[in-house]
């Protein structure tokens, strides 16, 4: 199962990143290029796992699972959030940000040394502690808490709105169905990092798969459905605002 899910994983986010970004092409919204992006991440992170679990790991591949997975997944997801619910200067202001930490992190985790006795086996749930502490804190923490905070608060935050003015009641219905897909793997990922690791590939599954269902309920990412880059389209969505 440590190498399924994670090939589960990897299919469903490569498949949604895909969708949203067929998405941004038609309606050209900063939130969903990032969207995009962030899943992509998602799924070259599960990827790994999934290599790393059916052939086993090796030096560069963890590296690339390290930097994309405590760095980059949650932080691009959050930032699409950000670009969705706050002024285009702020966001366009974090994103700088953003980049700059990301150049950065390519260059710590790069460099880093490798503990290869710590490497894991195939089949086994991967960790960071092969890498040293001044890597794994506390600038991964800082992209997380970012990346997540944005995600779920920003998806409570619109709840609450929808909700208070009693109008678009999916929309209400799914920011909170994100909100729980973002807290998840947010769960899984700390118990796997105080030594209880078996949830933890189970926990990106059910993440991206409950987040996916919350962006199929919202109107704000897809208006139509259609077979991606294609002029085929099987129904229009309006809002009811």
């Amino acid at each position: 199962m440590n190498t399924v899910l994670p090939l589960i994983s990897t299919i469903i986010s490569f498949v949604f990143a895909l969708l949203v970004f067929d998405q941004f092409l038609v309606r050209r919204k900063p939130y969903q290029l990032l969207w995009t992006v962030g899943f992509l991440w998602f799924a070259a992170s599960a990827f790994t796992e999934f290599y790393g679990n059916s052939q086993g790991w090796n030096e560069t591949l963890y590296r690339y699972w390290y930097l994309i997975g405590a760095y980059f997944v949650a932080a691009y997801l959050g930032m699409g959030t950000t670009y969705l619910l706050t002024p285009r200067r702020f966001a366009h202001v974090i994103m700088a940000l953003l980049i700059i930490g990301s150049v950065y992190a390519v260059y710590q985790v790069l460099s880093a040394g490798v503990d290869i006795s710590q490497l894991p086996k195939a089949g086994e749930i991967v960790t960071g502690k092969a890498l040293p502490g001044y890597v794994r804190f506390p600038l991964p923490m800082i992209f997380n808490l970012f990346g997540a905070g944005a995600l779920v608060l920003g998806a409570v935050y619109s709840a609450l709105v929808f909700w208070r003015k009693r109008i678009l009641p999916h929309r209400v219905v799914s920011n909170v169905v994100i909100a729980g897909g973002a807290f998840i793997p947010s769960v899984t990922g700390a118990l796997s990092r105080i030594g209880l690791p078996e949830l933890f590939f189970l926990g990106e599954l059910l993440g991206v798969l409950v987040i996916f269902i919350g962006f199929l309920i919202s109107i704000e990412v897809f208006e139509q459905f259609k077979v991606p880059f294609t002029r085929v389209t099987f129904g229009h969505r309006r809002s009811q605002a």
